[in-house]
């Protein structure tokens, strides 16, 4: 190619002179002269014509893509991938070829064959890294598409893989093109170790990125098999509670191998380790005693995830605090108190100390109202008109509800109202709903039934001394 291209060099060169006259022969600098100039801009002209016609061809075609079509749908990114790496790759070669007639010039004891040597490795570099270039923007352009064939499916889990193919196909070409260009480039022998463990430690990088995504997708996937802000939800926060933890323990396996894989490199680590193999009976007891309390929070984790005492959105009362389980990780658990505050307790606490979970089977709750009344409230009509305050609430979830007097003193009776409800918000809404509109009831229709104090006073008879009192008296009452 070489000769080819000196050979094309001297004939325009030869027309340039015929063309420009005695002019051509002048010298510019060294043995460079106005023909050579002449020459180097043809053939900038040439590559900006060139480049021209290739975006004007580009643009074209992608301006006549149909409005439909698989074909057309994937022609457009296609040709958006390829302009700019092609703009790249004409001005490389135009530059190559621009250098030429300045390379003629040079003799063999002026280093010709050094910079002709140097101009080939950056030729050579510039044409591979636009073809990779287009390569990477290539798999955005797959990437779209398989986005376009992903909406037009019924299925979520399309759309949850596309992202990881793509991420997938990306991090391929990119170790791909990093282990091609090695050779290329030709490093001296002294950074060829340092290049292949960085080589190394990218790829151990990429794999560990792309396996974190891979167990997220999957989760995701799982998780749009259940929804887990229906009502009746108790299945799903089973599976999510699980499979949170479970991805949060994948997650640090994943990021320990691949930091310990990237630490083996070094022979100074694998030294390291060798020694601590040796003592690993005393290393292990001290690592025990130090994270002692990591450990049993890690073991806690499991448990939770297993056996499951409290799940994701579950109703606990912990601390004396009313609130949902908002979030759990490998270490702690945050509460969302029914205030807006957050509880955060560590994963132990909920293996070593009761609690209540009021979700633990079911969220369906019975919820309770007292009401001190008078003797004086007729019971069988207060039952009446708690039945039409009930049965007209929407909170109420129609499965049971009753009213008793379960506890009388001196002065008042107590009766305990009971209404079952769908969950533990409802339930607590049903309940106010209960307590105001019955109050109300009893203080229109039986104001007589309130609480009340009573006190006898006995009033001395006209015939008796003041300060005496008759025995045969009438008593009085006021309250």
């Amino acid at each position: 190619m070489d000769y080819v291209l000196g050979y094309v060099t001297v004939r325009l060169e030869i027309l340039l002179t015929g063309f420009l006259g005695p002019a051509a022969d002048r010298i510019i600098g060294g043995s460079v002269t106005w023909a050579d100039v002449a020459t180097v801009a043809c053939y900038l002209a040439f590559a900006a014509a060139v480049s021209a016609v290739v975006n004007y061809f580009l643009k074209r075609r992608s301006r006549s893509v149909p409005a439909s079509g698989e074909t057309a749908n994937l022609r457009h990114p296609v040709l958006t991938a390829i302009r700019k790496p092609a703009h790249v790759l004409i001005w490389v070669y135009g530059g190559y070829f621009a250098a030429t007639p300045v390379l003629l010039k040079l003799r063999r004891e002026q280093g010709l064959l050094e910079i002709r040597e140097v101009l080939n490795y950056l030729f050579d570099l510039g044409a591979f890294l636009a073809f990779f270039w287009f390569l990477f923007r290539a798999t955005y352009a797959l990437e779209a598409r398989l986005a376009e064939w992903a909406a037009g499916t019924s299925g979520k889990i399309n759309h949850l893989l596309v992202p990881l193919v793509g991420a997938s196909l990306r991090m391929i070409v990119l170790l791909v093109g990093i282990n091609l260009v090695l050779p290329i480039v030709s490093l001296p022998a002294r950074y060829a170790d340092a290049i292949g463990k960085l080589t190394s430690m990218v790829f151990i990088a990429a794999a560990a990125i792309l396996l974190i995504r891979a167990v997220g997708i999957f989760q995701q996937v799982v998780f749009t098999r259940f929804d887990i802000t229906a009502a009746d939800n108790l299945q799903a926060r089973k599976v999510y509670t699980q499979l949170h933890v479970i991805c949060r323990v994948i997650y640090v396996i994943i990021v320990l191998f691949a930091v310990s894989a990237i630490l083996m490199l070094f022979e100074h680590v694998r030294q390291v380790g060798t020694s601590l193999l040796a003592s690993a009976g005393i290393v292990g007891i001290i690592a025990g005693f130090a994270a002692q309390k990591t450990l049993s929070n890690l073991l806690a984790g499991f448990q939770i995830a297993l056996a499951q005492p409290v799940r994701h959105d579950d109703v606990v009362v912990v601390e004396g605090e009313w609130g949902r389980i908002e979030e759990i990780t490998l270490t702690y658990v945050v509460v969302r108190i029914w205030d807006e505050r957050r509880l955060v307790l560590p994963l132990s606490y909920f293996i070593e100390k009761p609690f209540q979970n009021w979700t633990r089977v079911s969220a369906e709750l019975l919820g309770s109202v007292f009401v001190w009344v008078d003797y004086a409230l007729p019971v069988e009509e207060a039952r009446k008109a708690l039945k039409a305050i009930i049965e007209a609430s929407h909170l109420w979830d129609k499965r049971f509800w009753n009213l008793q007097v379960t506890d009388a003193n001196d002065k008042t009776m107590q009766l305990r109202i009971l209404a079952t409800a769908a969950d533990s918000s409802k339930s607590f809404d049903l309940r106010c709903e209960i307590r105001e509109k019955f109050i109300t009831y009893i203080q229109r229709s039986h104001p007589q039934g309130l609480p009340r104090l009573r006190a006898e006073m006995l009033r001395p008879s006209l015939g008796e001394s003041a300060g005496s009192h008759a025995r045969s008296s009438q008593p009085e009452i006021y309250v």
